[in-house]
Order: C-alpha cells, then sequence, then structure tokens
C-alpha cells in the first residue's frame, strides 16, 4: 500500500476544524506537544478535554424513569401499580425526570476512556491520567462502545464543549476496532481509510466555513439537469457534494478523495487520474453549470501519498475548468493553509 502519512499534529488541528473547536482553549497547547502515536493524541485530547468538563461540571439533563417508590413523584402509572399489586406493599409506581449525569454523551465518553486505558499503544502516564477520570463518571453506565448511536447525540449551548470530544470517541470506535486475545482487549488496526476519508470532507468544509465565510462554503446536492423533469427522474442518483464554494457568479465544487492510491495504472503503465474520479467530479460540474458559460469548475482534492507520480490535472473540458491535485497533510501547519488558499483562488480565475 502506498504510504500516505499526516504530521500527528495535524491531524489534531483536523479534528478541532472537523467539529469546530480550533479556537477553543487549550488548542495551541496540544497542537504544540510531540505525540509519537495517533493514539496519545486522542488520550490527551480525552485527558485535557473531560479534565476541563469535570471542573465545569459533567453534562447533565433530565432522564425519565419509572420506578416503584413510597413517595408521590411525577405521574403515578395507576395501571402498572394494580397490576404489580404496589399499593399492598404501601408503594406506588410513578414516572418521573430525574436530572443526572448518566447521559449517552457520557457514556459514550466514560465507555471510550475504557476503551483506551486497555490499549497497549497509550502511554503508562496518559493511562493513569484517563484512570484519574474515571471516579468522576462513577454514576455513568458503561455501555459497549459499538453500541452507541453517534447520529443521536445532540448538541446545544449547555454541551457544545463536547462535541470535539465525542468527536475523537467516534473516531477511536469507528476506526480502531475492538478484538480479543487472551482474554484481554486491544486495539489492533490503524484508522480506516473510511474514517479519515469522512474526516477529511468534514476538515476541509469547516476550514473554509471559518476561514472564508464570503465564500458561502457547503456541501448542498447538485440537482440534474434534466430537458423534461418528471417521468423516471426520481431514480436518478442523488449528486452530493463534499464542498462547494461560491463567489461573485463562480462556483467551485471540490471532491475530497482519500485514497491509497491517488492515481491509476492503465494497461501500458501508464499513470492516470481515476477515471470514476474525474467522470464524477465532471458530471457534477456540467449539471451545476445550468447557464453554460463556464462558471462552475470542479476540482479532484486527493490527500497526498508517498507515490512518485501524483495528479496535477488543469484543462478546461466543454467550456469548464476541471482539475486535480493533492493536499500534503505530511508538511507543516502553515503549508497546508497556503495550499488550501491556492485552491480557493480557483474562484478567482
Amino acid at each position: 500500500m502506498t504510504d500516505r502519512s499526516i504530521l500527528i499534529r495535524n491531524v489534531y488541528v483536523m479534528l478541532a476544524y472537523a467539529f469546530r473547536t480550533i479556537h477553543s482553549e487549550g488548542n495551541d497547547r496540544i497542537a504544540a506537544e510531540r505525540f509519537d502515536h495517533l493514539h496519545d493524541l486522542l488520550a490527551e485530547i480525552l485527558v485535557r478535554g473531560v479534565g476541563a468538563q469535570v471542573k465545569r461540571g459533567v453534562h447533565r439533563d433530565y432522564l425519565h424513569r419509572s420506578d416503584e417508590i413510597a413517595t408521590v413523584r411525577g405521574r403515578i402509572d395507576v395501571t402498572r401499580t394494580i397490576a404489580t399489586r404496589s399499593a399492598t406493599r404501601g408503594r406506588l409506581v410513578c414516572d418521573f425526570d430525574e436530572y443526572e449525569a448518566d447521559t449517552p454523551h457520557n457514556r459514550a465518553l466514560k465507555s471510550v476512556i475504557v476503551l483506551l486505558i486497555r490499549h497497549s499503544e497509550v502511554s503508562a502516564a496518559r493511562k493513569g491520567a484517563l484512570r484519574r477520570l474515571l471516579p468522576y463518571l462513577d454514576a455513568v453506565t458503561l455501555v459497549a462502545p459499538t453500541s452507541i448511536r453517534w447520529d443521536a447525540l445532540t448538541y446545544h449551548r449547555a454541551n457544545a464543549s463536547y462535541r470535539l470530544l465525542l468527536g475523537v470517541c467516534e473516531l477511536i470506535v469507528r476506526g480502531l476496532l475492538p478484538t480479543h486475545d487472551c482474554g484481554t482487549s486491544k486495539l489492533t488496526s490503524w484508522v480506516s481509510d473510511d474514517v479519515m476519508s469522512t474526516l477529511y470532507e468534514r476538515f476541509l468544509r469547516e476550514y473554509y466555513t471559518v476561514h472564508h465565510p464570503e465564500l458561502s462554503p457547503g456541501a448542498p446536492t447538485v440537482g440534474w439537469d434534466l430537458d423534461e423533469p418528471g417521468g423516471n427522474s426520481l431514480q436518478l442518483p442523488l449528486m452530493r457534494t463534499d464542498v462547494t464554494l461560491r463567489s461573485g457568479g463562480r462556483t467551485l465544487i471540490i471532491d475530497a478523495k482519500y485514497y491509497s492510491h491517488t492515481m491509476q495504472t492503465g494497461a501500458w503503465g501508464k499513470a492516470t487520474v481515476h477515471s470514476t474520479n474525474l467522470y464524477q467530479v465532471f458530471s457534477y460540474v456540467k449539471n451545476e453549470d445550468t447557464r453554460r458559460d463556464g462558471s462552475v469548475s470542479g476540482l479532484l482534492l486527493y490527500a497526498r501519498t508517498g507515490a512518485v507520480e501524483q495528479p496535477d490535472l488543469d484543462v478546461v473540458i466543454q467550456g469548464n475548468r476541471i482539475g486535480a491535485r493533492t493536499l500534503d497533510l505530511n508538511s507543516p501547519w502553515n503549508d497546508v493553509r497556503a495550499q488550501l488558499e491556492e485552491v480557493a483562488g480557483w474562484l478567482d480565475s
């Protein structure tokens, strides 16, 4: 497999952008540290983030409870009280809300902290720091990490600080799969391409949201430019963009690609841009350019690998600018940022 390494420090920056905490307190301290393993970085984010959360107070919420109790609380469940004969014991079955810390957010945190403590590649010092956090989560139920419904976790002003923490937790669970070996739990596989691909897309989108809100960054769906709407058009697949930027009547559609190989090799050994990727972005561009004036451009932006040949395409096809290039995530952050600014410059040319 072709090497596609990323500076560990840049992974943190990507996470901070992707989960909208780039301006959070403590970012500079973590970004300035050296980490030999990605797992140590993820553990350190949890150590500092959960530690700070404990000082502010862990997330609490009103959770629904139904229990047999001696005094009236909330609403009496008459049917269950009669069915269980609770009244004969001087008790009532009541439905009520309890303001407590055993929320889905804290369950996810506790479960992943335990998972990291069992990981052999996390340093002993950080394992100790993670263990010292567990007593603050004693009232929280430990659940299987694979049972956590990440898409069901919601955020608002009161728990916005959990966004990065649980984003890291999700990355750990989805990318570092647990297996059992001799009775101990280990995390054996590195972060998968699917997980990093999702992080890569979110990072790109949030980078432009933070630094270029004037470009209206988003990920809209491109509609099919049909000659006659209707018919069987509902069977057409959706064209979901990764990042779309707009400025002065011009549009740039960026298709983020995180692959082990950034180019394909033909029968004669010639390296070319992945044909399916090129067809995809070209289709997006032509259907978006409904005015047929060439105001829409498309760019395949690959995470750079260690291969000798890399995508470097910049052509005009049927009036629309189409390109393919790489983003070197293994270079210093200032260089990464300069590359991203060059991409935004496509709207000016």
